[in-house]
Order: C-alpha cells, then sequence, then structure tokens
C-alpha cells in the first residue's frame, strides 16, 4: 500500500525484517530484548486494561483512503492513501480518574535526544492538555543502553522553546536523567510505567 503525506510526498514504511524461531523464543525468554517501544508500551497497556489500573490505547493513525483494489470479494487491498491530518501524539486514555496522554520516541544514541524527532503541532497538543488538567509526558528509550525514562511534557516544552533562541537542538542524557522518572523494563507488565505516571501525579499535588 502507498502512503503519501497531505502535500503529496511518498511516506516510506521502514522495511520489517522476518523473525526468526530463535529470535522468538529471545521474546519470551528476556522480555523486552528485540521489542520495540511501541511493542512494549502495547503489551504493557494490555496488562493494564486485563487487570484494571489504567484504560490507555496507541491512537490511530488518520488516514485517507483514495485507492482500493478488491481482488476477491470478500477482501480488500488497499493501494494508495494520505495521512489526512498531522497525528498529536501516541497514547492517550484514562488512569485513576486522570487524563493521560503521551508520545513515545526510541533513539540509538547514547548521550543526546535530538529534538527534531518532535513537531510543533506535538508540544502544542501536549500544551493544550496539559491546560485542561491533563497528565502529559514522553517516553523515550535509549535503545543500546536499555533505559527508560519518563519526561514530564513541561519539560520537553521548555527544551523545545529554549532551541528556538539559540538554545541546544538536542537534549543531553544527565539532563533527561534530572528531570525525568527512570524505569526498567520487567515481565508483567513489560514496561511498568504507570508507576512513574503515579509520581508525577503526586508531584503536581505536592506544588
Amino acid at each position: 500500500m502507498n502512503l503519501n503525506y497531505p502535500d503529496g510526498r511518498k511516506f516510506n514504511q521502514p522495511s520489517k525484517k522476518p523473525v526468526s524461531s530463535a529470535s522468538t523464543k529471545k521474546k519470551i525468554l528476556f522480555g523486552d530484548r528485540g521489542m520495540t517501544l511501541e511493542e512494549e508500551i502495547n503489551e504493557s497497556n494490555k496488562y493494564y486494561r486485563s487487570h484494571d489500573i489504567a484504560v490507555i490505547y496507541k491512537k490511530p493513525t488518520p488516514i485517507q483512503i483514495v485507492k482500493v483494489d478488491y481482488p476477491k470479494r470478500s477482501r480488500a487491498v488497499i493501494k494508495e492513501a494520505y495521512f489526512s491530518q498531522a497525528s498529536t501524539t501516541d497514547y492517550n486514555g484514562v488512569y485513576n480518574g486522570y487524563y493521560v496522554d503521551f508520545e513515545a520516541k526510541e533513539t540509538k544514541h547514547k548521550n543526546t535526544f535530538p529534538l527534531k524527532n518532535f513537531h510543533q503541532h506535538q508540544i502544542d497538543h501536549l500544551k493544550a492538555c496539559q491546560k485542561q488538567g491533563g497528565i502529559c509526558f514522553v517516553i523515550i528509550k535509549y535503545v543500546l543502553l536499555k533505559r527508560y525514562f519518563i519526561m514530564p511534557a513541561q519539560n520537553l516544552i521548555t527544551y523545545w522553546n529554549n532551541q528556538k533562541h539559540d538554545g541546544a537542538k538536542s537534549i543531553q542524557l544527565q539532563q533527561i536523567v534530572d528531570c525525568s522518572v527512570e524505569i526498567d523494563s520487567s515481565y508483567n507488565p513489560t514496561l511498568p510505567y504507570i508507576k512513574a505516571v503515579q509520581q508525577l501525579i503526586d508531584n503536581e499535588k505536592e506544588k
């Protein structure tokens, strides 16, 4: 299927490598090894929903279908589509009476996190959700370091605004450590990020 941006540019989807039986066994034995951040969060969300802890889902990508083939009556194949609008953040839902909204990003950098991974419309969306009392943040995964951080949206917004005034274009790892809640991957759930969310809520109550 061909996906295009609203301005007509083609969207190149990353190729997916076939998963061997050996790698599948590794996932079972070693938890998060071989899993993308999205997969880890999705698995965790299933756990949270099944245990009545939180109801959080990945947002669907807004696309407009323009060409469909029907090789069989019982099956339709989408051949071409466009992103109908700019997406906001990756996930949202409810936890303990609080609206939760967050973006998920991973990087292979070891010491920095480039701000170009974000877009202005995502920053604006996080600001708007915060104004309504939402708990907003970004989950950052350092792939090579196997470290995970929950950074409050306000800190991200500050770094984003600073870059517009001759500030750094990247956030240093130590800066992320200083302003975030670090979590470790686990078994059930795969990524226990709700504990960090509760910590963010507690911090807001203390202000």
